[in-house]
């Protein structure tokens, strides 16, 4: 009941709304949809400390810069868009709340997004499913890009699948073999690490060990050297935060220098992009290391819709963290194109359908990855592997590893 008001801040880009007689369809003139703003909710742990604070503060720049783009091209389906931002602290509890508080106000959200973790879109999925609500999410599980249980959700980020069979194909070009994968014990690690075995297998790569630690160790040795003695010739590690500092000085300190290829949660990782004290950049931790990366988080002067992406973010604010979390930018240039398909703003079902297909896929401007692949039997973003690519560590300009001005490809 009442205005929606939970710590709010309201961004409201650049608006050109169409002419009412072309703005949107009849069902929207007749719920008044058309004259109003498109209102769009994203959540995120802004209240957080490290990287989690900053990787929330990408995801949400990223946001705002998507709405002002889409804006700029007339807004979805003639209506500026309207971006509302709420701290959720990354905790679902508080993300479910003010969700209901917004769903109650008189300022309904048309769109949510989420900024991670997993565990806020599995708490907020079923929330926005009973109120009919389109939502993207930048956390993918199993369960979230599955139709049949979360019909209006679609899924921003890869999956481990998706990341996975990238790697594999990496490794394959390389010649490594055999191979050994060190991952997280957590529900994303631990999907990630089948996920890794069953690619190599398929691309005929032998995975010489699995290994999985506690997110909470301080030491990996036990883990890395099964690996070292398993005889494998490359690393595949699925890391984020403390636990890859800890992975990176036990490899060290073991004198094992052997190939590492780190998976997205290594790239989001701002530690291997910041000089010590804070980071390792430029040090021999790092000196074998190439980390998984989008097309859009290296620099590429001929890539419009990236760099108008990422000029766009760093016109509204610093970009703190790895492009590797500018999932939301894309949801924009997304809901756009399905709008103009669809003929509608408002009804919700029509725009789940027509993302589903091909030619809304093709038309959206989407920069974030160059294309989706949604289907009625899936959600999931499913990129192929040119979406990809693999970097060694730089110093980040605007979120970007590989920029000329950051002083070469490694530091």
């Amino acid at each position: 009941m009442g205005v929606w008001r939970p710590g709010l801040v309201a961004v409201v880009a650049a608006a050109a709304v169409t002419l009412a007689g072309c703005a949107g369809s009849q069902s929207d003139r007749a719920g008044g949809g058309a004259d109003q703003p498109y209102r769009v909710m994203i959540t995120a742990g802004l209240g957080g400390q490290g990287a989690l604070a900053a990787n929330a503060q990408t995801s949400v720049l990223a946001a705002k810069a998507g709405a002002q783009v889409v804006n700029e091209s007339g807004g979805i389906g003639g209506r500026k868009v309207e971006l509302t931002v709420v701290d959720d602290g990354g905790d679902p509890t508080t993300a479910v709340t003010k969700l209901r508080e917004a769903i109650s106000s008189n300022h309904k959200p048309d769109l949510y997004l989420d900024s991670g973790p997993s565990t806020v879109a599995l708490a907020v999925l079923p929330v926005l499913k009973s109120a009919g609500i389109l939502s993207f999410n930048i956390s993918p599980t199993e369960d979230t890009s599955n139709p049949a249980k979360f019909p209006l959700n679609f899924d921003l980020a890869p999956g481990p699948d998706d990341n996975a069979r990238a790697i594999a194909e990496y490794v394959k070009q390389k010649g490594y073999t055999p191979v050994g994968v060190i991952h997280s014990s957590s529900g994303s690690g631990v999907a990630y690490g089948e996920a890794a075995a069953a690619a190599m297998k398929k691309d005929g790569i032998a995975v010489s060990g699995n290994e999985s630690y506690d997110t909470s160790a301080l030491d990996m040795t036990p883990q890395l050297q099964a690996l070292k003695d398993s005889g494998a010739k490359a690393l595949v590690v699925d890391a984020y935060g403390a636990p890859l500092g800890y992975i990176l000085q036990n490899l060290q300190r073991l004198g094992w220098n052997v190939p590492l290829i780190g998976q997205t949660t290594v790239s989001a990782t701002n530690l291997i992009a910041a000089d010590p004290p804070a980071g390792v950049l430029g040090t021999p931790q790092v000196a074998n290391l190439v980390t998984q990366v989008f097309q859009s988080t290296v620099y590429d002067a001929a890539n419009v819709n990236v760099n108008k992406m990422v000029d766009t973010m760093a016109s509204l604010g610093k970009i703190p963290a790895p492009l590797i979390l500018a999932d939301n930018y894309d949801a924009f240039q997304l809901v756009a194109a399905a709008a103009k398909q669809a003929g509608t703003t408002t009804d919700a079902k029509k725009l789940a359908s027509a993302l589903e297909s091909d030619q809304v896929q093709a038309n959206a401007k989407t920069a974030f990855l160059p294309r989706y692949h949604y289907s009625a039997q899936s959600h999931a973003a499913q990129p192929t592997v040119d979406a990809y690519r693999f970097t060694a560590p730089t110093a980040l300009v605007n979120g970007q590893f590989g920029n000329p001005s950051a002083g070469g490809a490694q530091r």
